[in-house]
């Protein structure tokens, strides 16, 4: 067995609770030749020691042959994916379904043809009944072929009802899998571009999403076509910075679940996600009062223990958690509270027990630099800010990369490291361009952060000034304010202006946006 798949195996077994590894054992028992006996073994071995050592396997099971072990390895691992799929059948709908179709096809096979239907029009009806229209879709097919090849006395009008029921779960696939291959698409483009840098970009995203959307009626559409449509408005507004139909989208994906509570066990990534993004979409619009109702729901979210969450769904809830953890920081300003965090998240993260994508990785690591930096640990900032510039994956969450390094540049000129400011600030810059990151909002850092090492002292102050004022002026600008979303550098000038930390000028400002949103409400 290659070493990938034995570290497969290995991840799977670790990954088992106390009741699967006790089902487990009690469904390999249930026969007792050598080979059985041999390979739960070597599961007992595995559990145990948590690593794979081939010459300690050998010592410790003299049983095994060295000849034996890659089949006894893929053997374990086989049966250990058949016991979680007989445990876990019962919470997975689409599982139960495809056994009975096993079940219609041994009684087809017994020459059983009635008994076979009666299976498959039961089975049918409750695939249709959840949406479940690729496994409706199999059922269908499989009796057309016993209707087609057997005399079973409803071949009419049978022949025309399959027919029709054919055409009908195939139009419901058709528009599903177009909805759902638009949202992947959209998230795979905010993951490689992040929000949109000009009217280029808000074109080409406009045209693309536009040409993929394919025709719909909101009012015949069941709940998945629903929820793919919403995800794609979702991705889509908040790639152009539309957020205000970004939270629109939002709700509306929430609200989905709200009318459909059913699905909610269902499709649980999928409620956790859009509770996330409702989350999002309330931190962008800086409205920390709307947002920690649904922070407190989502941080005491299946409490009572309504839902049996699976490993998956319980990363999941952990992650959003963290995540909403610190946009509250950001939008509260407490980063004396915040950064208390920091540590817990940093275990988590090097442990990999969650094995978040690198996507989540880089988003943890700079907003935790964020945090570092707000709350005047410029040494733990830079730290976390290089684990997100020592990436090399070409095309990859190029905006964070880009901002990181921005950031990382100011904490060293925080610090004093002029040298080194000189040293990074063209490599940063040819990063810059090759990423076609040019806002006149980073021209202006850049102008800055080059004439650093020339500027007297007493003239910091002056320079600190001129420039918050410029960024002022562009801050509301459609286009130059994406990097604001990524970087307070306001709040940083304000902090150097009036000579007090940068975790106060954050408060302040977000004081500041609060009376100016009720002003403009009233």
């Amino acid at each position: 067995m290659p070493k990938q798949t034995t570290d497969h195996l290995l991840d799977l077994i670790k990954s088992l609770t106390k009741g699967e590894k006790r089902h487990f054992r009690l469904f390999v028992n249930r026969t007792n030749t050598k080979e059985e006996k041999l390979f739960i073994l070597l599961f007992e071995y595995l559990d145990k020691y948590g690593s794979y050592n081939e010459a300690h396997i050998l010592k410790k099971i003299p049983n095994i042959k060295r000849r034996q072990l890659s089949n006894l390895k893929a053997h374990l691992y086989k049966q250990l994916l058949i016991s979680l799929r007989q445990q876990n059948r019962q919470h997975h709908l689409d599982m139960q379904l495809r056994e009975n179709l096993d079940y219609a096809k041994i009684l087809y096979s017994k020459g059983m043809y009635r008994a076979s239907l009666q299976i498959l029009d039961k089975t049918k009806k409750i695939a249709l009944e959840n949406q479940l229209y690729s496994e409706a879709l199999t059922v269908i097919e499989f009796e057309k072929h016993i209707e087609s090849q057997h005399i079973t006395g409803s071949m009419y009008p049978k022949a025309e009802q399959l027919t029709k029921e054919t055409q009908s779960v195939i139009k419901r696939i058709r528009l599903r899998h177009k909805l759902s291959d638009l949202s992947l698409s959209m998230y795979g483009l905010y993951l490689q571009f992040g929000y949109v840098r000009d009217q280029k970009d808000r074109h080409f995203i406009t045209d693309y999403f536009e040409r993929h959307l394919p025709e719909y009626h909101l009012d015949q559409m069941d709940f998945h076509e629903k929820m793919f449509l919403f995800q794609s408005f979702v991705w889509y507004h908040y790639m152009s910075q539309d957020f205000i139909n970004f939270y629109r989208y939002a709700q509306k994906w929430v609200d989905l679940f709200d009318e459909y509570p059913a699905m909610i066990g269902a499709k649980m990534p999928l409620y956790l996600k859009a509770m996330h993004n409702l989350l999002t979409a309330y931190f962008t619009a800086a409205r920390l009062d709307k947002f920690l109702p649904v922070y407190q729901k989502l941080l005491h979210f299946n409490q009572e223990g309504t839902y049996v969450l699976t490993k998956n769904e319980k990363f999941l809830h952990i992650l959003f958690k963290h995540i909403q953890g610190i946009n509250k920081t950001f939008l509260s300003g407490d980063y004396e509270k915040g950064v208390l965090q920091m540590p817990e998240l940093a275990a988590l993260l090097n442990s990999q027990e969650y094995q978040w994508d690198l996507n989540r990785m880089m988003n943890f690591y700079y907003k935790m630099g964020c945090v570092y930096f707000a709350s005047g640990d410029l040494d733990n900032a830079i730290d976390c800010l290089n684990k997100v510039t020592n990436q090399v994956v070409p095309n990859f969450r190029e905006d964070i990369q880009c901002y990181a390094r921005i950031l990382n540049l100011i904490a060293h000129f925080d610090l004093g490291n002029d040298l080194l400011v000189s040293y990074q600030i063209k490599s940063t810059y040819r990063y810059l361009l090759k990423a076609k990151q040019d806002q006149m909002v980073l021209k202006e850092i850049f102008a800055f952060l080059r004439k650093t090492t020339r500027i007297l002292e007493s003239e910091l102050k002056k320079e600190f000034i001129f420039l918050k004022e410029k960024l002022e002026k562009l801050e509301n600008d459609q286009y130059e304010r994406r990097p604001f979303l990524y970087l307070d550098i306001i709040s940083w000038l304000d902090s150097k202006i009036n000579n007090r930390s940068m975790a106060e000028s954050i408060r302040c400002r977000l004081s500041q946006k609060a009376i100016d949103k009720e002003l403009m409400s009233s």
